[in-house]
């Protein structure tokens, strides 16, 4: 049986395909077109999925979509009557649910044969319930609480559930226009950081300011006895204007969210390029402290109504790497598990495991411990390309590889490092990333000036052999997935230069020998010359979506000040 799951029509777009309960492939849009976040149909990532699996569109029996256009139907009309949303906002909605109700015309058109041929019972899985399922399903928790929590999806923002076996069940949800998602992205667009998906960056100037106007920034909020939330009104355009909204050539837009009266009482915007102040910090500071309070309330409350003491989380805000590092220090929960793609685009595994588990009642698939599911190319085709354009290169046994690069890296080199299948998911682990020594006084520097092109108060990730993760930092979790920050151990941050952000964290990501065994072997033969199990990993990419092909990989290299690509066994200097 064969599952083709789907998020389209909406940012991050993406596809995966299931034979049976096993996942053979999952890849997001933007990695082929090569448009960050890409929104849309998902048109490539069928291809490639398709082709992973040897098959074609005729032989799938399962379309899932992440987008039900029933679900909350007559509330979203009894809503727009009520606010007098505009009528260019309920047009533009109608419109996207179309489309999302003609998934097998899509497909037709896109493989040139006759709706009739595509046999694939197409269902539609509410937006929240995806994401619910990529977290639960995925997990090796027989039975969890469930958090799914972002902007909108499907006309609400925040939904909370128990899984138990094969099966889920909604306790509750917060609907439009209430939303912590858009109360962050509303703060991410006046704090001057406009393009979609830029949330992050306030994330990472937050360290950088104090949380002094924590009780201003409550007032944006509203939290309710029962455990969730409301927005106050006031200080956003969405409840009364709707969101400016469009994908026009697959790149996502929101205009602003926030109302004249949030810039009354925060000041103006800030407009990109003018000097980031420490005006400007200590808001990203409230904004983090006041996000962290809500969604502390919510999970204390969700322990309190379950008993339960594991948790799984999903949605754009289960990316809140710094939230996600203290929850279990700041709630009743003892276990956490958040999916490599809690974003959007996690939502096309997720409606298929909600078929799969939840509506046919199939055994749970394995726990997913890695996120390699992308494109993988061979140490041949590799050499082929480089061939085809005239570059010289050398192959080396792994022995040799590791040999070589951890010599480029203790001579201030930075290294591309291309391997294996892609991780699907926003995190590059160790198949897609840039690589340099986490001890280096000018790494951030050199990386952030030569080569990432990007603001200087963003902080690089340690990638740690899972062993040593006690000696380095102050909690000891299994974090395979970059989901958490945690604070390095003091006496270590003086000799992590590189990965220490400046409040004394990192964005810690534990590297394990069964399921990421190249990567690890490369930190140990690190580790065995310097004493240090670390090595420094950022996304492989330049201001674009991280690298998908050799191609790319080489073009990276080509453009920016890297000192070496590394693709399979292959590698290539200056």
């Amino acid at each position: 049986m064969y599952t083709l799951g789907l998020n389209a029509y909406h940012g991050d777009s993406s596809a995966c395909i299931f034979k049976n309960g096993d996942l053979i492939a999952a890849i997001e849009e933007e990695r082929l077109r090569r448009i960050k976040h890409w929104a849309g149909f998902p048109s490539e990532s069928i291809k490639f999925c398709l082709n992973e699996c040897g098959i074609n569109i005729e032989q799938v029996d399962h379309i899932t979509i992440s987008r039900d256009p029933k679900a909350n139907f007559l509330t979203k009309i009894g809503y727009g009557l009520k606010k007098g949303v505009s009528l260019t906002a309920v047009k533009d909605r109608l419109l996207n649910l179309k489309k999302v109700n003609s998934v097998k015309d899509e497909l037709a058109d896109l493989f040139g044969i006759e709706v009739k041929k595509i046999k694939a019972k197409v269902h539609n899985i509410e937006h929240h319930r995806a994401h619910m399922a990529s977290a639960f399903f995925a997990s090796d928790f027989d039975e969890s609480a469930i958090l799914s929590i972002d902007g909108f999806g499907d006309f609400s923002s925040t939904m909370i559930g128990i899984g138990r076996g094969t099966k889920i069940e909604v306790l509750d949800r917060v609907m439009y226009p209430h939303s912590v998602g858009v109360f962050y992205t509303a703060f991410t667009q006046l704090l001057g950081f406009a393009n979609y998906g830029d949330e992050y960056k306030v994330m990472g100037l937050s360290p950088y300011g104090k949380p002094t106007l924590v009780d201003k920034v409550r007032d944006v909020l509203i939290f309710k006895d029962n455990g969730l939330f409301e927005i106050n009104e006031k200080y956003f355009k969405h409840p009364k204007e709707g969101v400016d909204m469009n994908w026009d050539g697959g790149v996502p837009y929101i205009g602003n969210v926030f109302s004249s009266y949030m810039e009354e009482i925060f000041g103006k915007a800030r407009v990109k390029g003018e000097e980031l102040t420490q005006f400007h910090k200590d808001l990203a500071a409230s904004v983090q402290r006041v996000t962290e309070e809500l969604i502390f309330h919510i999970l204390n409350s969700l322990q309190e109504r379950t008993g339960l003491k594991n948790i799984c989380i999903a949605g754009g805000v289960a990316q809140n790497s710094v939230a996600n590092g203290k929850i279990l220090e700041r709630t009743n929960f003892n276990n956490l598990y958040i999916p490599p793609a809690g974003h959007d685009a996690g939502t096309s595994i997720g409606s298929a495991l909600w078929l799969y588990n939840h509506e046919l009642g199939y055994d749970r698939i394995e726990p997913m411990s890695n996120s390699f599911f992308g494109s993988k190319f061979s140490d041949e085709d590799i050499e082929e390309y480089l061939i085809s354009i005239g570059v010289k290169y050398k192959k080396f046994t792994d022995d040799e590889l590791n040999d070589k690069v951890v010599s480029c890296l203790l001579n201030a080199g930075v290294v591309g490092w291309f391997q294996g299948r892609a991780e699907f998911g926003p995190r590059a682990l160790g198949h897609r990333s840039i690589i340099a020594d986490p001890t280096r006084d000018d790494a951030k520097e050199i990386l952030n000036l030569k080569i990432k092109r990007r603001e200087p108060f963003r902080p690089f990730a340690p990638s740690i052999l899972e062993e040593y993760v006690d000696e380095h930092f102050e909690k000891v979790d299994h974090v395979p997935f970059m989901e958490k920050v945690f604070q390095i151990r003091e006496e270590k941050r003086s000799i992590l230069k590189a990965v220490t952000h400046v409040d004394g964290s990192g964005r810690l990501q534990t590297v394990s020998k069964s399921t990421n065994k190249k990567y690890y072997s490369l930190i140990k033969s690190f580790y065995e010359r310097t004493g240090v199990p670390i090595l420094l990993n950022t996304s492989f990419n330049e201001n674009e979506p991280i690298v998908n092909t050799p191609e790319e990989a080489y073009a990276c290299f080509a453009r920016t000040k890297m000192d070496m690509v590394v693709m399979g066994n292959i590698v290539v200097e200056r």
